[in-house]
């Protein structure tokens, strides 16, 4: 009954990850660092952004087996069905915020914090539950045990190269910097400190949810 309850949570923060990531990106100022990619991909090519999610899921984890090798576990392959079910959840979320077309800065801004809020809620939600990482952590997670380096300064890294890599596409794509923008960095420093501001709180719910933890 507990495993049920923690993949009920996970489903439940994978969910609201997607309401988060459509927010940012409905502020127009640019999406989420691991959304980047997908993101410009999606302004340029005939697919969605929950599609180029799924695409850029399945690399990250193709990577990880290279990474792994003997090590990547049969766990691993949960990250599989995860992605397709976040991919389709944002595209989701994108249709249900269809209407949201912010267009002064400062309603820009607002929606790009409620969509980090909204993000970091999600990330706690994941981390909670305990089952299975996104592959975007999960990848992150392959480099430490590989070349066992500090996950937070490798997350720092993963996040700026995912940026700087957005905004190379973007340049090859439209010749400018599209899709790519302050937002990008806000999301970067916000959502994680967000997500531990939450876990400082709410350390009481693993106890509650969970009993013998």
């Amino acid at each position: 009954m507990g495993k049920i309850r923690r993949y009920v949570i996970f489903i439940i923060g994978i969910f609201i990850n997607s309401l988060g990531v459509s927010l940012i990106t409905k502020a127009d100022m640019g999406t989420s660092p691991i959304s980047s990619i997908p993101y410009v991909l999606s302004l340029n090519l005939p697919f969605t952004l929950g599609n180029f999610t799924i695409f850029f899921s399945l690399f990250l984890i193709l990577l990880q087996l290279l990474i792994l090798k003997n090590n990547f576990k049969l766990e691993h392959i949960l990250q599989i069905p995860v992605s397709i079910v976040f991919g389709y959840f944002i595209d989701i979320c994108i249709a249900l915020f269809k209407s949201v077309q912010p267009e002064w800065y400062v309603a820009k801004i607002l929606c790009l914090l409620a969509g980090c809020i909204i993000l970091g809620i999600g990330v706690y939600m994941e981390i909670l539950a305990d089952v299975v990482m996104l592959p975007g952590e999960a990848f992150v997670r392959a480099i430490v045990f590989q070349w066992k380096t500090e996950f937070g300064i490798t997350k720092v890294v993963f996040d700026i190269t995912m940026t700087v890599a957005a905004g190379i596409l973007s340049f090859c794509f439209a010749k400018r910097l599209y899709g790519v923008r302050e937002g990008t960095i806000v999301a970067a420093v916000l959502v994680g400190f967000i997500a531990r501001i939450i876990g400082r709180h709410l350390s009481f719910l693993r106890q509650v949810l969970f009993g013998y933890e």
